[in-house]
């Protein structure tokens, strides 16, 4: 059965950096909320650890605060806030023994999944990905793009899996090494689209153990770039 992609978005100037731009047709004034505060932390203009102020960020999207507040609580149980004693929020911060600990268990769910998904995922899928790759490879530098990019790729290749437990045990991981990622210098786009691209190659030959070998290199791969990141600090 096909896996569909979350079809790509561009981001006009104005969705990146005007908060009080209103919100798409058709999107809730919630939804718009939460979309910008999602892009605020891609664009690192909210840091981990950062406490957000309700009634500065309502001013700064130009919305009440029921609105916002809806969109707080569903990024909180995203796992991307956290909620603070005095029932403020704040941007969830994630520590390096944190983050590899994540990422060696996502290496041992994602290398399962992929070597499930080699007989499952839908070529037209594949096709789809390949194409946004090629476009994205073309950025010099991380953007929300290729972050948006990054979590396609690996939530669709949790779902091909046909475990629907796994993909959302994946996708929660995810979010943990995503938040820790983007909080430091770190840039792989040309890495991320060659490893990426061979995942895709062993999935279209149905090739389950180079999947699973692929997925595994490309998130050691990952983990050597974030050691000498930290270690040289």
């Amino acid at each position: 059965m096909a896996n569909a992609i979350p079809e790509t978005k561009s981001r006009s100037t104005a969705t990146t950096s005007d908060p009080g731009a209103p919100p798409a047709a058709g999107r809730s004034l919630s939804d718009h909320a939460y979309q910008k505060l999602l892009d605020m932390i891609v664009h690192r203009q909210l840091s981990g650890g950062e406490v957000l102020v309700e009634s500065r960020l309502a001013g700064a999207l130009g919305l009440t605060r029921t609105p916002l507040r809806e969109a707080l609580v569903r990024l909180e149980g995203e796992g991307l806030l956290v909620k603070q004693a005095n029932r403020s929020f704040a941007v969830r911060a994630v520590q390096v023994s944190e983050f590899f600990q994540s990422l060696r268990v996502r290496e041992y769910l994602e290398s399962h999944a992929a070597a499930l998904a080699a007989t499952r995922a839908a070529p037209v899928d594949i096709e789809v990905l390949r194409n946004r790759i090629a476009h994205l490879a073309k950025i010099e530098a991380q953007s929300p793009e290729h972050w948006k990019l990054d979590n396609d790729l690996h939530n669709w290749l949790a779902q091909s899996s046909g475990n629907a437990v796994l993909a959302q045990v994946v996708r929660k991981l995810r979010i943990t090494t995503q938040l820790f990622e983007i909080g430091q210098p770190f840039d792989r786009v040309q890495a991320d689209a060659a490893e990426h691209l061979a995942i895709l190659r062993a999935l279209e030959q149905g090739d389950s153990a180079a999947a699973r070998h692929k997925i595994v290199q490309h998130l050691h791969n990952i983990e050597a770039d974030v050691l000498r990141i930290v270690s040289s600090h």
